[in-house]
């Protein structure tokens, strides 16, 4: 794929709010493959788009995007063939990876990860919930009104409730089937309860309900009252911390060790793996995987 092609296939990813992590080569020493300006797409189950390096420089760029994509930290991979071992704390944001597969040269790699903003719902048409949509824009949320007919997605961070009474147990009662953890309700003290006790819940599925909606900060008007909420908003994104690939990738994080090269290599299945007597054995590259299938025994008696 082109520069330009993977530019645009990465527009396209964050209109559909899917992240990924763009990958460039900054630098590269012969004899390698890859040359400054290649660049790729790491996706959160490991499936690689574009050309950085040959499959084993893409092993380690797919454990360090994938890493990168849980932090949402961009960072800078050094990928060398030289016997160091891994450094990450020497330099922030500087990762050195020892590659012994590699034919030789090094690399360096700019990992720029793309985290779809928060995305939350808003009801009514109030001119609070019109302060809420214009404000939003402003600090990184992906809000956007919505109506009792409206499909939850599976990312869905909050729902905040301005109808003033319309559809408000109806869709506070999605919301909870749905497991969003931030659901507001604009309303006083007195209403709220009234409308909590026609859910009839009670113990955690209560806490997830915030009425009056915001923190209390003396907000009288409606752009006062967005921002109350937002900094609630912002309390409770900082605090959960959710990982961008967990509903997306149940192993993620998890990494395996390439037995032949000692290589740390991401447990996906985009990865290079075979199953042998029961078990799933991971590898860097071709070489690799080749080498343990010839003589599986002799890799297996070094584990401890």
């Amino acid at each position: 794929m082109t520069k330009a092609s993977l530019l645009a296939r990465a527009e396209q990813l964050r209109s559909a709010r899917r992240p990924f992590v763009f990958a460039t080569v900054v630098r590269a020493e012969r004899p390698t493959s890859a040359k400054p300006g290649d660049c790729a797409l790491v996706h959160p189950d490991g499936t690689i788009e574009g050309f950085v390096g040959g499959s084993c420089a893409e092993s380690s760029l797919r454990v360090q995007a994938l890493q990168a994509l849980d932090l949402n930290q961009p960072t800078l991979l050094l990928i060398t063939p030289e016997s160091t071992e891994v450094v990450s704390e020497s330099t922030p944001g500087v990762v050195t990876v020892a590659n012994k597969c590699l034919s030789g040269g090094t690399i360096e790699i700019f990992l720029e990860p793309s985290i779809p903003d928060p995305l939350v719902f808003v009801y009514g048409h109030a001119p609070i919930a019109e302060a809420l949509l214009d404000l939003g824009q402003h600090l990184k949320f992906d809000v956007r009104p919505a109506d009792l007919n409206t499909d939850f997605p599976v990312d869905l961070f909050a729902v905040i409730l301005a109808t003033h009474g319309s559809d408000e147990v109806e869709v506070i009662k999605l919301a909870l089937d749905h497991g969003i953890g931030y659901i507001g309700l604009i309303a006083s003290r007195r209403r709220g309860r009234a409308v909590l006790d026609l859910i009839g819940i009670d113990g955690e599925r209560l806490e997830q309900i915030h009425t009056p909606a915001g923190l209390d900060i003396g907000a009288r008007e409606p752009e006062e009252v967005a921002v109350s909420i937002f900094a609630e908003l912002i309390s409770a994104r900082r605090s959960e911390s959710p990982s961008p690939r967990k509903a997306l990738v149940d192993s993620a994080g998890v990494s395996a060790v390439d037995l032949v090269c000692k290589m740390e290599v991401a447990q996906v299945d985009s990865s290079m793996h075979l199953e042998y007597k029961g078990n799933t054995y991971w590898f860097c590259g071709s070489g690799c995987l080749e080498a343990f299938k010839f003589d599986p025994d002799r890799y297996l008696s070094n584990i401890s």
